[in-house]
């Protein structure tokens, strides 16, 4: 390449240098130009944005002060108002205050004057109890010398007379209190029984009322529940008793307060189990044949009852109800034994005292005979006895010596009066009922050191097997008054310290005797 030309495109690059260079200053100068004219313009939109605001600001700062003026005028209204009130409240309280304060003042100035009278009442008073006083004084002098006592052995005197008169007061008490309580007493005894039943016979009663039937396999019971149940039921409903299954192992328990039917169903059981087969027909095969088992018993054991007492031409069915008697027990003693002891006693009684011993046997035999149905019949058994005995014929001395053994009517007869007396002794005898010889020898001594405790007593016995106790007391210490309530007071010891059946007599017996011999 030339020089020349070089040189051309050096001056070519220069020009387009310069050319770029002065486009670029043109640039710059039109864009300050419109900078300029933007800044202008904002500045100007500035300004008026400040105008706006500061004018909007000063309405905003006016209507605030009109509001806070409006608020504080009425913040003040209420101040006022509520200061109006209380001031009113005040005066009120005020006034009142100066009400009482008058009040008060008034009766202060009357309390003051009422003072001043009752002083010179009391002075009035005392002078009075000083005139009176000085007159008792010589009242009494003047008694002392007419009299011949002293003040403190009149004192004396009028207390023993008052005390007699209180004691007679309190034994006449005692009797009508006493009087009202055994008005009250069988319905009380009703509601005591009744508790107590229902409190303690759980134990009683499954002893009088199950009996258990052994097995000889617990196989066997499956095979007397029967397919679906039917023979037990069958057997229950057959025999009135309810079977017990599982309970005990390899047994049976028969539970019902029938002891003939459960007897029956206890025969009629075992029978089964020994011939094996036990389905419906031949369970009702063998209850029949239980039934006719046991009515022969009773049968038998009635007979025996009349043979063994010696007491022969009674009716068959008394004999039938007699033999029911072996299967009925009566505070844990069998019944049919103690007939056969009551009437075994009352024939012997009845030979010491020379009167007819065949009818005090009768009699003795026959005088629980109500309890062999007490449970099948309403009403007790003495009731039923004696309605019993009519009914089959006996004589009217047995009649009365039934009905009247506890008590209910009174006895016509000796013989009446022997029965309830053998009964007694056979009820109470040591072991009769589950009492052991110690107990009872202990209650005997302990029933006779009770009554020998108090004063004025001289001896005491504990009789008809610690059913009566009798004291005998020195007359001179103790009256015909005071006996109500030494009684009372022993029998309210007895209640307290000893434990006993039934119910204790106390008999208390004040004689004075004087004896003389004739030489």
């Amino acid at each position: 390449m030339s020089s020349s030309a070089i040189i051309g495109i050096v001056v070519a690059v220069v020009i387009i240098i310069v050319v770029g260079i002065l486009c670029f200053a043109a640039g710059i100068l039109y864009r300050k130009r419109i900078a300029e004219a933007q800044i202008g313009s904002a500045e100007e939109k500035a300004r008026k944005v400040i105008d706006d605001a500061i004018k909007t600001g000063e309405a905003k700062k006016r209507e605030m002060l009109l509001e806070a003026k409006e608020e504080n005028i009425k913040v003040k209204n209420e101040l006022d108002k509520e200061v109006k009130e209380r001031r009113g409240e005040l005066h009120q309280l005020e006034r009142r205050l100066l009400q009482k304060e008058e009040v008060l003042d008034k009766k202060s100035n009357q309390f003051e004057q009422k003072e001043e009278q009752l002083q010179i009442r009391l002075d009035k008073i005392e002078k009075t109890k000083f005139q009176i006083e000085e007159v008792e004084r010589k009242q009494l002098e003047e008694l002392e010398r007419i009299s011949g006592l002293t003040s403190e052995a009149a004192k004396q005197y009028l207390l023993k007379t008052i005390e007699d008169e209180v004691k007679h007061e309190s034994a006449l008490l005692i009797k009508e209190i006493e009087a009202k309580a055994k008005l009250e007493a069988d319905k009380k005894a009703k509601e005591v029984l009744t508790n107590a039943i229902q409190k303690c016979a759980a134990d009683h009663v499954v002893d009088t009322t199950v009996s258990v039937v052994p097995l000889p396999n617990d196989e066997m019971k499956g095979r007397i529940i029967g397919r679906e149940g039917r023979n037990i039921r069958t057997l229950e409903t057959l025999t009135g008793i309810d079977l017990i299954i599982d309970d005990t192992p390899e047994a049976v328990i028969l539970s019902g307060f029938d002891p003939i039917r459960r007897e029956i169903a206890r025969i009629a059981l075992e029978k089964l189990i020994v011939d094996g087969r036990i389905h419906p027909a031949r369970i009702e095969e063998m209850v029949e044949k239980a039934r006719k088992e046991v009515e022969v018993l009773i049968r038998e054991e009635g007979e025996a009852a009349t043979f063994e007492t010696g007491v022969h031409g009674i009716h068959p069915e008394l004999i039938r109800l007699l033999g029911k008697m072996k299967f009925r027990t009566s505070y844990g003693q069998n019944v049919l034994r103690h007939s056969i002891e009551v009437s075994n006693l009352a024939g012997l009684i009845a030979g010491e005292l020379g009167l007819d011993i065949r009818l005090a046997k009768r009699a003795g035999l026959l005088h629980d005979i109500g309890k062999s149905v007490d449970y099948e019949v309403e009403g007790s058994h003495v009731s039923i006895g004696a309605n019993l005995c009519r009914k089959y014929g006996e004589n009217a001395v047995v009649v009365n010596a039934v009905e009247s053994h506890h008590g209910d009517v009174d006895q016509e007869t000796a013989i009446a009066v022997i029965v309830q007396a053998a009964d007694t002794i056979s009820a109470a005898r040591p072991g009769a009922r589950r009492e052991t010889l110690e107990t009872y020898i202990k209650r005997l001594q302990k029933l006779e050191e009770i009554a020998t405790s108090f004063k004025g007593v001289e001896k005491s016995f504990a009789i008809q097997a610690g059913r009566e106790v009798r004291i005998m007391v020195v007359p001179e210490e103790v009256d015909d008054e005071g006996l109500i309530l030494l009684a009372r007071e022993v029998t309210k010891q007895i209640e307290k310290d000893l434990e006993y059946p039934g119910q204790i007599k106390v008999s208390i017996i004040r004689e004075t005797r004087a004896t003389e011999y004739a030489k």
